[in-house]
């Protein structure tokens, strides 16, 4: 099950307590103040770990708490510090407070860390406090609270292309050509519910290709769940336009092309600056008028290398993955395959 946000609290451990005390020992008189502070509390923090790709885990785990610190000692004991927390989660994951919607941070890359709360200092114990004006304090400090609060943590998909489309446009059975990724597949609109990942090879390289669900007009406004899926896009390094040019869908290729990238736009500007390819899928289906010249003529306006193909058949896939290869290091994103996980 993929789950992309969850909602979580999280406190910082306790500091211990300082120790009021006095050296007694035979032959020592005003043997003076020996109290030790208190251990500082357990800090908890979000680390990035590779081998997971969902929040899932956090779903059922909501409430995290670090240990208190313990408290000073006689004989200037200090307190030991309160175990640290560290909740793994996929790389790219984004907390954020909930109350205010603040940005605390984010991980990007395996073995990252990012504090989420910390722990309360150990209070001062009483020789803290020795003084020439006053030689035997009484006085110690509590230890101080650790910080708590709800968050929110999103993750947003860290691939080196993202394919983009309508539903039904073909992407989830193209992925599952390109890759060995097994992708929901039906004839019907938002079979793909949730991005998925596959790694593709070519050439000595990998790349990490992800199926992002069905993008409509209106998806920059949370038109079916646009929001929750266009967030994804993001942390692509290089876009994918996968469009129907079957001819048989009653769709035009042309115009669908224009419509998502202008969902993308809205979305955010910037994202259309990246490396992007188009292909026209379902090649195998043309039956009536070829909008292939149609949609190549649009693509050329705006820039952009049309591939035709055809995942059942398997025309043009061989092409595509050098064409990806292309298109990836073009993004500065191409990693051997032995990096990728």
């Amino acid at each position: 099950m993929f789950v992309d946000r969850v909602k979580i609290f999280v406190k910082g451990g306790d500091g211990g307590r300082g120790c009021v005390s006095f050296r007694r020992e035979p032959y020592v008189p005003r043997g003076g103040p020996d109290g030790g502070s208190g251990g500082p509390g357990g800090s908890i923090f979000l680390q990035a770990v590779s081998h997971q790709n969902t929040l899932l885990p956090l779903r059922y785990h909501t409430e995290y708490r670090a240990d208190r610190g313990e408290h000073g000692g006689p004989q200037n004991r200090t307190g030991a510090t309160g175990a640290d927390i560290v909740i793994a989660v996929p790389p790219g994951t984004v907390a954020a407070e909930e109350a205010t919607g603040r940005a605390i941070g984010e991980v990007l890359s395996e073995g990252e860390r990012l504090l989420l709360a910390r722990g309360g200092r150990g209070g001062k114990g009483n020789r803290a406090f020795l003084s020439n004006r006053n030689r035997a304090p009484r006085e110690a400090e509590p230890g101080e609270p650790g910080e708590e609060r709800w968050l929110r943590l999103d993750l947003h998909l860290i691939a080196d292309v993202g394919l983009l489309g309508f539903p039904n446009a073909g992407k989830s059975t193209l992925l599952s050509r390109l890759s060995a990724a097994r992708p929901k597949i039906g004839d019907y609109p938002f079979t793909t519910l949730s991005p998925v990942l596959g790694v593709v090879e070519a050439e000595g390289d990998g790349y990490v290709v992800a199926d992002i669900p069905g993008i409509i007009e209106g998806a920059h406004e949370g038109a079916g769940l646009g929001l929750h899926f266009l967030r994804h896009v993001e942390r692509t390094r290089a876009l994918v336009h996968v469009v129907d040019a079957s001819g048989t869908s009653g769709r035009d290729p042309d115009a669908d092309l224009r419509a998502v990238r202008e969902e993308v736009r809205q979305w955010d500007p910037a994202l259309l600056e990246r490396p992007q390819l188009v292909v026209a899928t379902k090649r195998d289906a043309v039956t009536g008028p070829d909008p292939l010249p149609a949609l190549e003529a649009e693509a050329r306006a705006l820039g952009l290398e049309v591939r035709p193909v055809s995942a059942v058949s398997g025309e043009g896939l061989g092409e595509l993955k050098r064409s990806l290869g292309r298109l990836v290091r073009e993004a500065g994103a191409a990693r051997s395959l032995e990096s990728l996980p």
